[in-house]
């Protein structure tokens, strides 16, 4: 293929950073060799597997289905899907079939096995939940569900830690064919009604109080504020945080955990035996909700996504077992919280018999140490967490590989906004030579990912591995314009099974149309800016589309922006984001900087010239000169979401003249104030 000459800087011959020591071992090659045999193919390798799995999509989610072997009160037969037929038709996958989600999270052959580990802040000791355990608490909680009056359809929330009670409940829901949906206690109350009154949940889970920075943080205030404005039938409020008082009449309609339980009919003390009286698992279309996630909102109402359970569970299976090599003798532990969707996929690794790790509270105290800790003393195998906490392992020089033993630790994956090249050095020197670093990205959009980890290939510094199997994106510079070696707009475009399945209050499907259909008609856009390398196949992201920079009619993203100023150790932190001229027919870069504190520990007053020289020296040499911003200025905070993401489309819009209502997703929404008239800027 014919690879333009500017590359806007990306390295097509990356250095390779590992590489698998036993392919044939791998679940990978395990089903590429079953799908050669099942279709009487010669598929040599992923390359052609994955063109395989999306030109022929039936066959390829029908083999998906049989290996990794999805549990069905009904399987599968017939059609899967109708190929031919337009993306934003919404068609049905599966149709015959019949499956229930918590089913298949709680079929572990050995009920004696640990299923969670729970632990947090403050907490001397992890709680351990079997999986027989874990049957009788789903089983006893679906039943008090269903004696509260929920039924199919209705809507379960939790305004929540990550808790065991959090997966009993969704689970339990689950397992009637009600859909749940929750966030996590450092959402405001705003971000919260933003999005419960939306869907009007019937029952509300809810926390005493939390522990962060080694505080307790009393959580039942901000929970009465919500109820203000949000009219639930029952909240079940759980002791998370012994130590703070949990009295049920202090909400209204509540009721506590142990309370709700014992309404199911069964004694507290119900053994957890294998012979067990069996839970009544709801038989439901493989499209059926599961969960309710929501868009970030940080410039308006957040979207309700709904996924379906079928969707979720082969697309989440596909990604554990097939990319991940993950099986029931491995520990996974995701750092997340509930209103994060790798809470969702980390969930879903019940469904292969694994034992996940719930961790809540700050991933510092009481020190760097406290995630490696955890994963040395339980043995955890496969870590998820965020580029934003690896960077910060890093800016505090702390190197895991030295202070702990982790050699059960195969894979660790980062996610939440791109992996920068420096990272994976910090990785591989710092905290283990032999480890898959899988940098993935898909999002709340489809609650899984798009482009993935794969354990049967290298990883290439500063890239994710592959896009994944069934998933056919590509990057795009005009419609039907797939290119190689050159950034466009990621879009997927071939059906897939995790598709939503709508959007909660949304006649006719407009709101979902406008979010994926709009840009190129029919085909998904999901609005990230893409660079796609023709040598190895591997992928970087460069940030969102619609926060894409375009001075002159040159596009790019903000992400090589960042990969440079990262390098600089006078910066903290930094946004980079376009003005609009007041004609509208242009735009002009920004690059506003957060200075790091000097040897004193102060912040500096003033913006140093010449590290602004050296920075747009850099970014012409290594970039172009369309690259350079028009200004760099110093600013004191940079906003983030919860999740760790840097606002750019919320800033762009108020240094553009828009006024911006912040959203309840922002860590810090106060810092937008400093982006309005800035003098600099006024054009």
């Amino acid at each position: 293929m014919t690879v333009p000459a500017n590359n806007h800087g990306m390295d097509l011959t990356p250095r390779k950073m590992w590489e698998p020591s036993n392919v044939a071992a791998t679940d990978m090659e395990k089903f590429r060799a079953m799908v050669n045999q099942k279709y009487s193919l010669t598929l040599a390798d992923y390359d052609d597997l994955w063109q395989w799995s999306v030109d022929e999509i039936q066959d390829f989610w029908t083999a998906v289905w049989e290996y990794t072997q999805v549990i069905a009160s009904t399987p599968p037969t017939g059609s899967v899907v109708d190929g031919s037929v337009s993306m934003d038709t919404f068609p049905e996958w599966f149709s015959s079939a019949r499956l229930n989600f918590a089913e298949n999270a709680l079929w572990c052959k050995d009920p004696s096995k640990t299923a969670i580990i729970a632990t947090g802040e403050l907490q001397p000791e992890p709680t351990r939940i079997s999986y027989a355990e874990l049957y009788t608490l789903v089983r006893q909680c679906a039943k008090a569900m269903r004696n509260a009056g929920v039924v199919k359809g209705d809507r379960v929330a939790g305004y929540i830690a990550n808790c065991p009670e959090a997966i009993i409940a969704m689970l339990a829901a689950s397992s009637i064919g009600a859909i749940w949906s929750s966030t996590s206690p450092d959402f405001g109350t705003i971000g919260v009604l933003d999005r419960f009154s939306q869907i009007k949940p019937k029952l509300l889970f809810s926390v005493n109080a939390v522990v962060y920075n080694g505080r307790a943080h009393d959580h039942v205030q901000k929970l009465r504020q919500v109820l203000e404005g949000l009219d639930v039938e029952k909240v079940i409020l759980i002791p998370f945080v012994p130590s703070m008082a949990c009295d049920p009449s202090s909400v209204d309609k509540g009721t506590t955990w142990a309370d709700f339980l014992a309404t199911s009919g069964e004694p507290a003390s119900s053994s957890a035996t294998q012979d067990q009286e069996l839970i009544e698992f709801e038989p439901l279309p493989f499209n059926h909700p599961l969960y309710i996630l929501f868009s970030s909102g940080t410039t308006g109402k957040p979207k309700c996504i709904v996924h379906s359970a079928g969707g979720m569970l082969l697309q989440h299976k596909k990604e554990h077992i097939l990319h991940g090599n993950l099986n029931a003798s491995d520990i996974l532990f995701q750092y997340t919280t509930t209103g994060w969707m790798m809470w969702n996929w980390l969930v879903s690794g019940l469904t292969l018999g694994a034992t996940i790790v719930l961790f809540d509270g700050s991933p510092f105290k009481p020190g760097p140490e406290a995630m490696w800790a955890l994963i040395e003393k339980e043995k955890v195998t496969a870590f998820g967490t965020s580029a934003k906490y690896i960077q910060a392992i890093q800016d505090v020089h702390y190197h895991p590989g030295k202070q702990h033993d982790l050699t059960s630790l195969h894979s660790i994956y980062s996610t939440g906004s791109p992996l920068k090249p420096e990272s994976f050095d910090f990785v591989y020197e710092h905290i283990k030579q032999d480890v898959l670093l899988g940098s993935i990205t898909g999002g709340t959009d489809i609650c899984s990912l798009f482009a993935a980890h794969n354990a049967a290939l290298p990883v290439y510094r500063g890239e994710i591995q592959c896009r994944g199997l069934g998933m056919k994106i590509e990057a795009w510079t005009a419609p039907q314009k797939a290119v190689f070696g050159e950034s466009g707009d990621l879009v997927c475009s071939r059906l897939f099974p995790c598709m939503p399945v709508y959007f909660w209050d949304d006649a006719g499907h407009k709101k979902y149309k406008a979010a994926y259909f709009d840009n190129y008609q029919g085909v998904w856009y999901h609005g990230d800016f893409v660079w796609i390398n023709p040598n190895t196949g591997g992928i970087v992201m460069l940030g969102r589309s619609d926060g894409t920079l375009n001075p002159s009619g040159v596009r790019f993203g903000s992400a090589e922006i960042y990969n440079i100023v990262d390098t600089y150790p006078e910066v903290e932190d930094s946004l980079c984001v376009g003005q609009t001229t007041l004609d509208g027919t242009d735009e002009r870069v920004v690059l506003f900087l957060k200075l790091a504190k000097d040897k004193e520990g102060k912040d500096p007053e003033h913006l140093d010239a010449g590290l602004v020289n050296k920075i747009k020296t850099h970014i012409r040499n290594q970039l172009s000169p369309r690259h350079v911003p028009a200004f760099v200025l110093r600013t004191t905070d940079i906003p983030h979401t919860i999740n760790g993401k840097k606002v750019e489309i919320a800033v762009k819009k108020i240094i553009s003249g828009q006024t911006i209502v912040p959203s309840g997703t922002l860590v810090n929404p106060e810092s937008l104030d400093l982006y309005y008239n800035i003098p600099e800027l006024k054009q």
